[in-house]
């Protein structure tokens, strides 16, 4: 962690709209959806309300090809990233123009669609990791392994 500091973002979501996939001339690829969060409470006239927000998922390098061929409106995805803010200048009214994405690092496939499924073999559970040289090896103290002595009711969740 640099200087004491973590920028990282853990959403769970659906898509809204089918991935936009961009290929550059330098062989680069990127592929940009948004994925909705929903949160639901009971207000203090009892009504039951819902809240959406919207967050923009940038994805680059390896993972664009697995996005392009799997990923689908209304699927339920897993996303680990970091909050990036840009800003730019509207041509036409000359404003400063800011937007907030997540640049995803890792995401997961959730739930199911049986007809998505057909033709891939065994479902593995769609966990797509950005490569291991990006990826923090566990420590000794985190390394919980598969024994637990025996006992599966002592776990500690």
């Amino acid at each position: 962690m640099a200087n004491g500091s973590l920028n990282k973002a853990i959403l769970i979501g659906n898509l809204g709209t089918e991935p936009e996939i961009k290929h550059f001339e330098n062989g680069g690829s990127l592929a940009r959806f948004p994925i909705a969060t929903s949160e639901s409470y009971t207000n203090r006239n009892g009504e039951q309300v819902t809240q959406t927000e919207w967050h923009n998922i940038v994805v680059r390098g390896g993972l664009v090809e697995v996005v392009s061929k799997y990923l689908h409106k209304g699927d339920k995805v897993y996303i680990e990233g970091r909050i990036r803010t840009r800003s730019w200048q509207d041509q036409k009214t000359n404003e400063t123009r800011y937007t907030t994405e997540i640049m995803c690092d890792n995401f997961m496939m959730l739930g199911g669609r049986p007809a998505a499924n057909e033709g891939m073999g065994q479902n593995n559970g769609g966990n797509y990791n950005a490569p291991a040289a990006s990826q923090p090896k566990a420590s000794p103290s985190t390394d919980f392994g598969t024994d637990n002595g025996g006992d599966d009711d002592d776990l500690p969740f």
